[in-house]
């Protein structure tokens, strides 16, 4: 399956952050007419921050940036997994939403981050980096699997990755790929960005893709960049620098069956001792 990452700078007028994206897509689909899935980063239509959030709240689907992703999808015939939005609820709660969207432009998931980014790092450069999107949204309460091309892809958001639960129920749930749209910070990107994504790639034996914005030096808060393919080995197959950048991978999904047939992990869980399972409401 052929897909497209596409890694955007995102300024804080929603209309040309969309139009952007929108172009992106079409311009990987011009030079690759058998894509068949494009994904975008998270908060890709609105400045990413908790002070912005409110700002660039719409419904999911009802609101603008939802019917220009359709449109896409369907004029395109292609899948997208389309990043984040900052979506408002009926009862005024904000969530940041990934929406995904079918080749006929309707939409057949929908995933709201379930773990929050509240972090507090000490900076090397002295003092404490502090972010609390809890201060603003709500946690999402239910897990998304998608088929696509008869695939199955698990949605996490970006602070997801480091839940390896959350990966452990996808992979209970048969997904042969987890695609985590992010914007992970410039501070914790070098050190567990890559880590991150190889780790929840080799304990599940499946793809992980990211999708992160690129970077601004100028933002408040600067995004890491580096969107990237890993292999169910645990191997980065293709990774982008930090600028605005589309990434073309070939994802050979016959490689999930044959790892996790030469290292049969799955089989050799001791469940009789420990177990992951996904709770109902």
């Amino acid at each position: 399956m052929k897909i497209a990452l596409i890694q955007l700078l995102v300024g804080s007028d929603p209309t040309a952050n969309v139009n952007q994206a929108v172009e992106a897509v079409k311009q990987a689909k011009a030079k690759n007419p058998d894509l068949k899935l494009a994904i975008l980063p998270e908060c890709f239509n609105g400045t990413y921050g908790v002070e912005h959030f409110a700002q660039f709240a719409e419904k999911v689907p009802q609101g603008p940036t939802c019917q220009v992703l359709s449109n896409l999808a369907k004029n395109l015939g292609l899948y997208l997994i389309a990043g984040t939005i900052i979506e408002q609820a009926d009862g005024g709660d904000l969530f940041n939403t990934c929406t995904v969207w079918s080749p006929a432009g309707k939409l057949i998931g929908k995933y709201r981050k379930m773990h929050l980014f509240d972090i507090y790092l000490n900076s090397e450069a002295g003092g404490c980096i502090q972010f609390t999107e809890s201060s603003a949204l709500r946690p999402g309460n239910e897990f998304t699997v998608v088929e696509i091309e008869n695939r199955k892809f698990g949605i996490g958001v970006c602070h997801d990755m480091r839940f390896d639960e959350l990966a452990r129920v996808y992979r209970k749930e048969g997904c042969d790929a987890i695609v985590y749209p992010g914007c992970f910070c410039i501070t914790q990107g070098p050190m567990h960005w890559e880590l991150l994504q190889r780790s929840r790639a080799n304990d599940n034996q499946l793809f992980v893709v990211s999708v992160s914005a690129a970077r601004d030096v100028n933002a408040d808060y600067v995004a890491y960049g580096h969107s990237m393919v890993v292999d169910p080995w645990g191997r980065v197959m293709c990774e982008a620098a930090e600028k605005p950048e589309t990434i073309i991978a070939d994802i050979d999904f016959t490689m999930v069956d044959a790892v996790r047939k030469q290292i049969p992990i799955y089989g050799q869980r001791r469940v009789d001792m420990y177990e992951t399972i996904k709770l109902k409401k």
